[in-house]
């Protein structure tokens, strides 16, 4: 029986990705380093140190990771505050209500620092529904290093084998599989560009995802 649903953030909840990736290619500008998209793409499901320390090395840059966070951070922060047509995507309010209501778990696990999940929770009144936050920041390797799944699975009520995670990005897949918990994803119209093709069960509207649904992911858990 599945007792625990872990949730992506970006792009599974809401999509930010706009709002990162004007930050990103503001402070890109500001460095004088051209990252292709091939590269800006294969960062996906990253914590925002893991890509500055890639960055630092593929670009020789002489500023400290630290530094380029916070540069980064204040950038979408101004961005965040500014965009009033920031929504949670379709769908995903009703699935984690209803899943709530029913008794199932909830634990966000996401690759953005604790000020922006703060900042989505805060706007978007998301606390009540969800037992615990995990950021990618706290962990060294990002995905699709699966030690933040590994984390918000022991976090569960569950072993992980009554734990499914939604993830709507290659790496965050690959993370989940590689943690050994059976993986939703969300082909979301904004993850573009990624491959799915290693999750369980592959979605393409939160209408088709709801308690019973998750229920019936205990039989495909067995037979995986």
């Amino acid at each position: 029986m599945i007792q625990t649903v872990i949730f992506d953030m970006d792009g599974v909840i809401v999509d930010t990705e706009p709002v990162h990736r004007y930050a990103y290619f503001k402070q890109f500008d500001e460095l004088n380093i051209a990252v292709t998209e091939e590269m800006y793409t294969s960062f996906t499901g990253n914590s925002t140190r893991n890509i500055f320390q890639k960055l630092k090395g593929i670009f020789d840059l002489e500023q400290d990771v630290e530094d380029l966070i916070l540069r980064k951070r204040s950038i979408f922060n101004d961005a965040f505050d500014s965009k009033e047509d920031l929504e949670l995507l379709e769908g995903v309010e009703k699935l984690i209500k209803e899943l709530h209501e029913n008794g199932i778990q909830l634990i966000l696990a996401s690759s953005a620092s604790k000020v922006t999940i703060e900042r989505v929770f805060r706007r978007f009144k998301l606390h009540e529904y969800f037992t615990h936050v995990v950021s990618g920041e706290d962990f060294p390797k990002s995905k699709p290093h699966p030690a933040i799944f590994e984390h918000a699975a022991s976090l569960s009520v569950a072993p992980k084998e009554n734990c499914i995670v939604i993830e709507d990005s290659t790496n965050g897949i690959r993370a989940s599989k590689a943690a050994g918990i059976f993986c939703v994803g969300y082909n979301s119209i904004h993850s573009k560009d990624q491959d799915l093709s290693e999750a369980d069960v592959v979605i393409n509207h939160f209408n088709e995802l709801g308690f019973n649904e998750v229920q019936h992911m205990d039989s495909k858990l067995r037979n995986n």
